[in-house]
Order: C-alpha cells, then structure tokens, then sequence
C-alpha cells in the first residue's frame, strides 16, 4: 500500500469512501447486533445448553478480533479494497455453510471462522480508510460511517424475524448471505488515497535510518504503557458489550413477550444507538474536552445503566433502559477506535487498531459464555446484564489511567505524540 497524503483530503471522495464504509458497518456489525434473534431457535434446533449456542457467538467475536491484525498488514500490503472484497466472500460463503444446518460444530467453523474472519477483514480496513481520508472531521466522519450499523439494525431486527418466520432459521442466514454479498461492491468503491512525499514525522522509518514506501505493522507499539491500558480497557469492554445484544431478547421472552415485540426492543435500541453515535461525534469535534474523558463518562454511565437493566419488568421499562443502553453504547462506539489516534498517533493508527483488536478478542470471546453460564446457574437472563455492566465499570478505571499518562506526555517538550486533534491549552487555560 502506497503511503497516504501528509495532509488528508477532509472531503471530496471521502464522503464516497464514509458512504461505503456506512454500508459496510450495516453488512457486518448490524447481521451480528441481531443474532440474537436466531439464538433460540438454533438452541431448539441442536438441544443444547444457552452456554453451549453462546460458544457459536464467541467464536465469530474472536475470530473477528484475531483476525484484525492481518487484515491491518494485508491492507498495508494490498489494499483495503481487496481486502474488503475478499472480507465479503469469505462472509457470505459462512452464512451459505450455516444455513445447511449441518451440525454444531459446522456452525462454529462458518458462523463462527469464516463470518468472523470476513467480518474482520471488510470492518477493519474499512475503519481505516475513514480515519485516514479525514483529520479535522475525523469524529463527526466516523460517527457517519459507524451510524449504518445502527440503521441497518432498526431494519434488520424486524426482517430478520420475518425471514425465520417464513423461511426458518436456516433460509434466513441464507439470504443474509446473499445481502452481505454487497460488501464486495463496497469495497471496490473504497479508492486508495495517492501516494505523497510526506514530512519527515509522518513517514515510517526503518532501523537505518531510511523511509520506507510500504508500511510496516508496528508490533513494538505495545511498549507503549499507554496503548497497554487501553487495550486493557478494550478487554473489560469487549466482554460487556457483546453480552446485551445476545441475551435481550431471550430475556424479554423469559417475560412473556412475543417474537416481535421482543424484536421491536432491538430496534428501538437501535435507533438510540444511532442518535448516540451522531450527538457523540457532533460533541467531540467541537474538542470540548479530549476524547478520553468524555469516552471515560460514557463507559461509566453505560455500565451503571447496565446494573439497572434487571430491574425492567415490563415492556416499556425494558423499552427504556433499552434506549438508555443504545443511547450510551453509540456515544462509546462513536469515539473508542479514533482515540487510538490520539494516543498513538495517525501514523501509527492501523497497527495499534489491528493489535486493539487482537488482545480486546479474549474479553469478546470469555463474556458471551461466562454470562451464558451465569444464566444456566441462576436460571435468569437478567444475571448476564449484572456481568456486562460490571465489566463496563471497571474498564472506566483503566480509561482514567490512560488519560492521564496521555496528558503527561503532551506536557513534554519533545513528545512524539500527535496531539493536533486533541485540545490544547494556552498558558491561560483556554482552549485552542
């Protein structure tokens, strides 16, 4: 992959590039957002335990994570629109697999490798492409292109349940397939940035002393203690967002709720969701305050809102804290990936986003069934949102952390840290 422009474009053809990458974030994040309507049905299916499906759901989060770092070194090497295509084929050959229905361990393989692996290879290249075309619109760019999981998800919750309805589980993952066929189309739209010389601290430099014209996967950024605490964070986090979206609606129905209104809770979440992503992206380009205080709030807030969750009851209380949920997990969602920038810096972005990826994967692939063990102990969904906001809360900690070795660093005179897009302070205070 040729090297970028010093100066990103802030427009042009990135807005082309935000489309296909909003359209590449619904193929991908939205279908999993929604697999939880699909999670008792293939319970019923095979006879097995809620941890036993949860490990399927795992699976695919894992292999999404792990699959990151060669998704970030193929898009160095290639380029993010072959790796994107690619992404797509190997996602809608695992939906086509699953929908055989062949056994439990053939789900593992295409649901949980194959999905997941094509799932990494269109998100990751995807996150990069928008992060790399833009600088000063960078979070409102991100929030855009993030938002299609989110409406995507308001539609897919209620066309998903129609399509198991009418075509039963395993004819509703295979036209899921066929959707996800488009990320192909996706990705051909994502056009290379041309290659520019580049000031001296924007190209990468070899252990001699030359610049290199491919890029290189930076592994020695994990000696950075800053990066470490983050990735920490991202563990704690990884292992409480992905147990709501699994276990919401078989908690409604353990109430009494039927199918669609138990999906209709999805969409609504999405929407919020949706509102978050944009009202957290609008509020962290004004640079009000850095990207790590104000995703340290919305983490917290969302790990409290979390522990309530068991108290709804009802319809509309679930309703509610839905919301609240969806609202909290946009604004999170809107910032955590461009605050790696701001920790180590544009140049060194694909790398730590592949090793972010990486290392969050054992939270991703321990929370889903360690809360499906939870609730086969206690005979209650509501046990998995007790864990999730816990997860949350703690990783708040470790944000706190972060932000403080980060405004340590930009306090030194020769600091290496690209700080451009984080609030500055005047010998006054003020911002600039």
């Amino acid at each position: 992959m040729e090297r970028y422009l010093s100066d990103p474009p802030d427009g042009g053809y990135g807005w082309v590039v935000v489309t296909s990458a909003f359209f590449i974030m619904g193929l991908t994040a939205a279908v999993f957002k929604n697999f939880g309507l699909f999670f008792l049905e293939i319970q019923s299916y095979y006879d097995v335990l809620n941890s036993t499906t949860s490990w399927m759901t795992s699976t695919t989060i894992a292999v999404f994570h792990l699959g990151a770092p060669l998704a970030s070194a193929l898009s160095m090497h290639l380029s993010q629109r072959t790796v994107i295509i690619v992404g797509g084929l190997l996602a809608t050959s695992g939906m086509i697999i699953a929908s055989l229905g062949l056994s439990l361990p053939w789900m593992y393989l295409s649901v949980g490798l194959l999905q997941g692996l094509g799932v990494s290879f269109s998100w990751i290249p995807a996150n990069s492409m928008v992060n790399h075309y833009f600088r000063r619109w960078r979070p409102i760019a991100y929030a855009i292109a993030s938002s299609g999981e989110c409406v995507f998800a308001m539609g897919f919750s209620p066309f998903f349940q129609w399509l198991i309805d009418s075509y039963s589980w395993q004819g509703a993952l295979l036209v899921i397939g066929g959707l996800q066929l488009n990320l192909c189309v996706c990705g051909a739209l994502m056009k290379p940035l041309p290659a520019a010389q580049t000031s001296i601290q924007d190209k990468p430099v070899l252990e001699d002393g030359r610049t290199s014209k491919k890029g290189t996967f930076q592994w020695s950024l994990l000696q950075r203690p800053e990066l470490l605490l983050y990735i920490v964070f991202a563990i704690l986090a990884a292992a409480g967002f992905f147990i709501p979206p699994l276990f919401l609606v078989p908690y409604a129905s353990g109430l009494g709720m039927e199918p669609y209104w138990a999906a209709s809770v999805l969409s609504v979440l999405a929407l919020a969701d949706l509102l978050g992503r944009l009202a957290c992206g609008w509020l962290a380009n004004l640079r009000l305050v850095r990207n790590l205080q104000l995703l340290t709030m919305m983490v917290t807030a969302l790990g409290v809102v979390l522990l309530l969750f068991p108290v709804a009851q009802s319809y509309w209380s679930i309703l509610v804290f839905a919301s609240l949920y969806g609202f909290l997990f946009g604004c999170v969602v809107a910032i955590h990936v461009t605050t790696i920038v701001d920790i180590v810096g544009l140049e060194g972005f694909d790398s730590a986003l592949g090793l972010f990826m990486l290392l969050r994967s054992s939270g991703g692939f321990v929370g889903p069934p360690a809360a499906g063990w939870l609730v086969d102990r206690t005979h209650d969904f509501g046990a998995s949102f007790y864990l999730s906001g816990l997860c949350l809360v703690l990783s708040g900690v470790f944000l706190v952390l972060v932000d403080r070795l980060v405004k340590k660093k930009l306090k030194l005179p020769h600091s290496n840290t690209e700080a451009t897009d984080q609030p500055t302070l005047k010998a006054d205070g003020a911002h600039v």
